[in-house]
C-alpha cells in the first residue's frame, strides 16, 4: 500500500535553517500533515529528537523520507509524498534546480529561502512556462530574503490610497540588549557559501534578465536616483547608510514586472540601504565587503573565502552558526518611506506620465526577531500553507513567481503576524 500523501515535506531539514524550520513547523503547520527529508536517516532522527525537546512536543512519528541532491529518482518519488515541498538545502545554485525540476514533474508546488538572483532568474526563464502547464507554483525568496521587502511593498500599496512612485527600504539588523556573551557568529556557513557564490557570479545576472525581460520597461518619472553611500538618512535618525545587497530589489523589480505585464499596473520604483549607527562602523563593512567582493572574483580566493569563513567574516559567519542567544535576541527592523501622489490625481493610462511631483508619502515599518533563522522559516512555512489553504488568490494557476507577485491577493501578512516568531507590518506615518 502506497504511504498516504503529506501536505507538506521539509527538506534538509538536517541542515541549520532546515532544523529551525522544523521547530517553527511545530506551530505554523499545526493542524497539516508533515514529514521531513534528507540523505542521513540518523541525522533526520537527531534533528527530530533535539527540536521535539525544544519544542516539548513529541515528534518521533513524524514521517522521514530520504531523498539525495544527487540522486534524481529519491527527488521525484519524495516530490510525489507531499503537496508542497520546502526546500532549505542550498546552496540552490548548486542543488536547486534538480529539486524544482522534480516538484513540477510530480505536480508538487515548491518554496524555498533563496536569496540568489542568478537562481531564481534562471529557474523563472526555464520553467515558468512549465510550471503554469503542471499547475505548480514554484516560489523562492520566501525568507528574510525577500519576504519582509516584497510583501512590505505589498502592505505599501494596498495602504497607499493613491499611486505609489517610489519606495525607499531602510534596513536595521539588531541584537537586543548588545551582542555582549552571545558570541559573534550571525550567520552559518551554509548562508555565507551562498552569499560568497552570489557575489562572485554577479555578472551572470545580465545575461540572464537580458533573456527574461527582452522588452525594457517604460520610464516614469520621477526617476529614483540612489542616495551616496555613507550618507546620514533623515528618515532613519540621521544612521549612515550604505546600499543592501541586491537580492531585495531584484525580487521586488520581478513582481513589479510582473504585475504591470498583467494588469498594466505602474511599476513601484525600489531602492533599499543597510544602516549603521556611526561613520565608522559602516566604513569596517566597507572595508570587509571590498576584500570578498576582489578575493570572490577568483577561485583561490574563494576558496580561502570558505575554508576560513570566520576570518574573513570578522567573526560574523561560523560551522556552528549563531548561539541560541544571539538568536533570541537579533531582529531586523525595516523603514520603509514611500512616495507618490493621491487618488484624486489618478491617470487614465498607466503608461501616462505625472507633470506634478509627488506629494504624498506614506511610512511603513516591518519588523521581525531573528532574521536569518527565526523569521525566515516562520515566512517559509507561512507560505507553504498559504499556497496550500489560498491558491485561488494566487495569479493563474502556477508558475515561477516571486512572493509579492504571488501572494498579493492572500492573506499570507495576517498569517505571518500571528506566529511569535513572524514578521508585523504597521503604517508608522501617513501624509
Amino acid at each position: 500500500m502506497a504511504a498516504k500523501k503529506l501536505d507538506a515535506i521539509i527538506f534538509g531539514a538536517s541542515g541549520f535553517t532546515g532544523k529551525y524550520t522544523v521547530f517553527e513547523a511545530v506551530s505554523v503547520l499545526k493542524g497539516l500533515q508533515w514529514g521531513i527529508a534528507g540523505r542521513n536517516q540518523e541525522k533526520l532522527q537527531s534533528v527530530l529528537r533535539e527540536m521535539g525537546a525544544k519544542s516539548k512536543t513529541d515528534l518521533s512519528q513524524t514521517p522521514i523520507v530520504i531523498a539525495d541532491v544527487n540522486n534524481e529518482a529519491s527527488l521525484l518519488e519524495m516530490a510525489k509524498r507531499c503537496r508542497i515541498l520546502v526546500n532549505t538545502a542550498g546552496p540552490y545554485r548548486f542543488f536547486g534546480e534538480r529539486v524544482v525540476r522534480a516538484c513540477i514533474e510530480a505536480g508538487t508546488h515548491h518554496v524555498d529561502v533563496s536569496g540568489e538572483p542568478q537562481y531564481m532568474e534562471t529557474m523563472q526563464l526555464r520553467y515558468h512556462d512549465l510550471a503554469k502547464e503542471r499547475g505548480v507554483y514554484v516560489i523562492s525568496a520566501c525568507g528574510f530574503d525577500s519576504i519582509p521587502a516584497d510583501m512590505g511593498v505589498t502592505f505599501v500599496e494596498k495602504n497607499f490610497d493613491g499611486v505609489v512612485n517610489s519606495v525607499e527600504n531602510f534596513v536595521h539588523l539588531g541584537v537586543k540588549g548588545g551582542t555582549k556573551g552571545t558570541g559573534s557568529a550571525a550567520l552559518n556557513t551554509g548562508t555565507w557559501e551562498s552569499a560568497i557564490h552570489a557575489i562572485a557570479n554577479r555578472s551572470e545576472s545580465v545575461a540572464i534578465r537580458r533573456k527574461l525581460f527582452p522588452e525594457r520597461l517604460p520610464n516614469f518619472h520621477p526617476a529614483l536616483k540612489s542616495r551616496s553611500p555613507l550618507s546620514r538618512a533623515a528618515e532613519v535618525d540621521n544612521k549612515v547608510i550604505l546600499p543592501f545587497p541586491e537580492t531585495d530589489r531584484s525580487v521586488v523589480m520581478r513582481s513589479q514586472r510582473f504585475l504591470y505585464e498583467l494588469e498594466k499596473k505602474r511599476p513601484v520604483q525600489m531602492q533599499a540601504y543597510m544602516t549603521y549607527p556611526s561613520w565608522f562602523a559602516a566604513s569596517v563593512v566597507v572595508l570587509f565587503a571590498s576584500i570578498i567582493g576582489i578575493m570572490a572574483k577568483f577561485s583561490f580566493g574563494r576558496q580561502l573565502l570558505l575554508k576560513y569563513p570566520t576570518v574573513f567574516s570578522g567573526g560574523m559567519a561560523s560551522r556552528e552558526g549563531p548561539s541560541e542567544a544571539r538568536m533570541e535576541r537579533s531582529f531586523f527592523r525595516m523603514t520603509m518611506k514611500a512616495t507618490g501622489w493621491p487618488k484624486s490625481e489618478k491617470l487614465a493610462e498607466t503608461t501616462d506620465q505625472y507633470t506634478s511631483p509627488p506629494t504624498k508619502t506614506l511610512t511603513v515599518r516591518v519588523t521581525g526577531p531573528n532574521p536569518g533563522y527565526g523569521s525566515t522559516c516562520v515566512a517559509l512555512l507561512s507560505t507553504a500553507k498559504t499556497i496550500l489553504n489560498e491558491s485561488d488568490k494566487m495569479p493563474g494557476s502556477g508558475g515561477v513567481l516571486p512572493p509579492g507577485a504571488a501572494f498579493r491577493g492572500t492573506s499570507l501578512i495576517s498569517e505571518l503576524e500571528k506566529h511569535e516568531h513572524g514578521i508585523k507590518f504597521e503604517i508608522v506615518a501617513n501624509k
